[in-house]
């Protein structure tokens, strides 16, 4: 259960690990994996996501889809950071969304779905907000670690048993490339909201069979276009310190120090990047002298790394699909 500390206890770590795995696993399936009934697993449930901010939805995912990612970060005048953070956040084309540097700064993942909703809003939008002081923008290139492995894994609550029973077998890849078509637009919005969305409720938004409602989404899912993920407030898991680090690599060793990094416990997500650093990464520890421990040693062994600028966050605004709501 949650604390009034914001930590969980390990059934909860579980069960986060095994919505990680499969969000939309029943609740007798996950129970029956962990040994616990479906009640129990419901009711721990419902209190993560009123007490620790869980959520499952779906995801479009950027890179198998061949779509262009960017991280911006803007520099604000003072007191406006926060409004444009939530203007933002509304936008359907951006996704992790946090203030940084003391509030002065935000910091946003954007997916733009096309070449000119990419224009919209880096030409267009925010080049005129008078209270945009400065605007970064660095192209994802490669992704090391994040999307569609999640940071929980690397906790280990689940064993490799317990994994494979949850996910099953590895499946062959689909044929044909991941996409979306438009006719599955109903069918995404109501699981970007809803991960764990019934198939009546999905039925009912898309105007499709059940058959065809199954069908059409484990083909979405078995191609890589969407996939099942979760977000939280990662201070229930006693990460209350998370911080966005710009490294600069020789070139030569921009592989494999990114590679390092995604081996790391205390990276969520990192990815090469073009622009004034080469790879980008979200750390998270439990307090600042941890984040200290880590620059200074894991990260500060790595040969090849030349540069490290820390962005600590200072507040979310919105993770994957919707802004986070007030709490």
């Amino acid at each position: 259960m949650v604390t009034e500390s914001g930590s969980i206890d390990r059934l909860d770590l579980r069960l986060v690990s095994a919505l990680e795995v499969d969000g939309r696993a029943s609740f007798s399936r996950i129970g029956a994996v962990l040994g616990v009934s479906d009640q129990t697993v419901a009711r721990r449930y419902r209190r993560l996501c009123a007490e620790g901010g869980l959520r499952v939805v779906a995801v479009r995912d950027a890179t198998r889809l061949g779509q262009d990612q960017w991280m911006l970060r803007l520099r604000c005048a003072p007191d406006s950071a926060l409004a444009i953070a939530d203007a933002l956040a509304k936008r359907p084309d951006t996704y992790w969304i946090g203030l940084a540097s003391g509030g002065t700064e935000v910091l946003c993942l954007t997916r733009p779905r096309s070449l000119g909703d990419h224009d919209d809003l880096l030409l267009g939008k925010l080049p005129r907000t008078p209270s945009v002081v400065e605007i970064r923008a660095h192209q994802l290139l490669h992704r090391f670690y994040g999307g569609v492995n999640g940071w929980v894994r690397k906790l280990g609550a689940l064993t490799d048993d317990q994994i494979l029973a949850l996910a099953g077998p590895p499946s062959p890849a689909a044929p044909g490339e991941a996409r979306i078509d438009p006719q599955d637009e109903p069918l995404l919005a109501v699981l970007e909201r809803d991960g764990r969305a019934t198939h009546p409720e999905l039925m009912r938004a898309g105007g499709r069979s059940e058959s065809a409602v199954k069908r059409r989404l484990g083909a979405l899912l078995a191609s890589g276009a969407v996939y099942i993920d979760i977000e939280y407030d990662s201070a229930i898991f006693g990460r209350s310190v998370a911080a966005v680090l710009w490294i600069t690599t020789a070139p030569a060793a921009l592989h494999r120090v990114g590679e390092a990094l995604a081996a790391h416990r205390e990276i969520a997500h990192v990815s090469a990047t073009a622009g004034p650093s080469n790879i980008v990464a979200t750390v998270l520890t439990r307090n600042t002298a941890d984040l200290y421990a880590y620059l200074s040693g894991p990260l500060g062994r790595l040969e090849g790394v030349r540069h490290v600028e820390t962005t600590p966050f200072l507040r979310r605004v919105k993770q994957l699909t919707y802004p986070l709501p007030s709490r």
